[in-house]
């Protein structure tokens, strides 16, 4: 009897020979309960392509967008998984590569932009290169990250670093604004993004290497997932939530990447809660 899994339906597939067998192999009920979260995490995968080609070019907006759409995608995948019952091996392996593309070279690229306007100096010093490439550290660290929660087993309840989905909000939040604010042209602000983005390769140097130890970090980290229903054990979670809400209502955009530093304060504060 067939399990409705992709490899049985893979095994046991005959060209169709007509549109109408077509139709109805794909619309097969077992193959679509087994492979639904399997086509949101595609879903996600191809908005973080779609995200990384408008952010280089230089359309930030729209890869503001693909952002929101990649992190939506990427939290039903998960959630329909578990609700339908048809997690596998196969979904967690899709879910981590696709987020080493949303999540991992996307933020990787939005660190090479802003490190992109110095060139090769670095302290007076004339590199052979130049030193946007440091913000790929972020890239091969959320892949580092991404095989290491792979292999751990304990990190159900919580993470164990800072998960990639919210280092990506934290670096584009950050090039968000300097795009926004940081314009000379810009009437809006009192200039201080631009002054920080364009006078202080150190300061993104810092946020580069802090960004990328976070991630391979032991410091335990929120994660929104309930392990029981007492409010107790839930305390982290909802200081995260009501915390987080409050920021953005007081700093709108400004306070997208100040969520993050939010969470990982609140995450320190509750160290001895997340197991």
């Amino acid at each position: 009897m067939e399990d409705g899994s992709f490899s049985t339906h893979l095994k046991n597939f005959h060209l169709p020979t007509s549109i109408l067998q077509l139709f109805s192999y794909f619309c097969d009920m077992n193959f679509i309960k087994n492979n639904l979260a399997n086509a949101f995490t595609l879903g996600n995968l191809f908005s973080g392509c779609v995200g990384i080609v408008h952010l280089i070019s230089g359309d930030y907006q729209t890869t503001a967008i693909c952002i929101i759409i990649s992190l939506v995608l990427d939290f039903f995948d998960g959630f329909i998984a578990r609700a339908m019952n048809s997690s596998s091996n196969l979904g967690g392996q899709l879910d981590s590569l696709a987020d080493m593309v949303s999540f991992g070279f996307l933020p990787g690229v939005a660190m090479m932009k802003m490190l992109e306007p110095f060139g090769n100096q670095l302290f007076e010093i004339e590199l052979p290169f130049e030193i946007k490439y440091f913000g790929f550290l972020i890239t091969l660290f959320s892949c580092l990250r991404l095989a290491i929660f792979n292999l751990d087993d304990d990190q159900k309840y919580y993470f164990k670093g800072l998960n990639t989905p919210s280092n990506t909000v934290l670096i584009f939040g950050l090039y968000y604004l300097f795009e926004i604010y940081g314009s000379k042209n810009s009437e809006s602000s009192s200039q201080f993004f631009g002054f920080l983005f364009e006078n202080s390769h150190l300061f993104l140097l810092i946020i580069t290497i802090i960004s990328s130890w976070l991630l391979i970090s032991p410091i335990k980290m929120i994660a929104m997932k309930f392990k029981s229903k007492q409010l107790k054990d839930n305390y982290p979670k909802l200081a995260l939530l009501i915390g987080g809400i409050l920021i953005l209502l007081i700093f709108k955009i400004v306070g997208i990447p100040l969520v993050i530093i939010y969470y990982i304060l609140i995450s320190l504060i509750f160290q001895k809660q997340l197991k």
